[in-house]
């Protein structure tokens, strides 16, 4: 669970994730060298969802305002049954939260707040 945020970067228990954070059910990892969001692809980021079973969908955080994901992108994942979310980074960190409360199996990649 996202606990907060700290300058651009996330909050997760007493880490700080200050260049983006990639998070799953089972852990929390620095998103080191986060791309640009329109230079996204899914091999940026590495074994997300490597996940049995697959993830429902991915809440993609773009910074500190809205931006889409590069459709080729988002067809890659929704041919592998995947859904998007796309959102600010801070509205995807509290959609994170209610979501993995309600026991959702999703992922996120989250770009730092700048």
């Amino acid at each position: 669970m996202v606990t907060g945020f700290q300058g651009r970067g996330f909050r997760v228990r007493d880490d700080v994730f200050p260049d983006g954070l990639l998070l799953s059910p089972v852990r929390a990892l620095a998103w080191q060298g986060a791309p640009a969001i329109d230079a996204l692809t899914v091999a940026d980021l590495g074994d997300l969802f490597d996940l049995d079973p697959l993830p429902e969908f991915l809440l993609v955080g773009t910074g500190a305002g809205l931006r889409q994901p590069p459709r080729p992108f988002v067809r890659e994942l929704e041919a592998r049954g995947i859904g998007v979310e796309v959102m600010d980074s801070r509205a995807a960190a509290r959609a994170w939260g209610v979501l993995r409360a309600e026991e959702r199996w999703i992922v996120a990649a989250l770009m730092p707040i700048t």
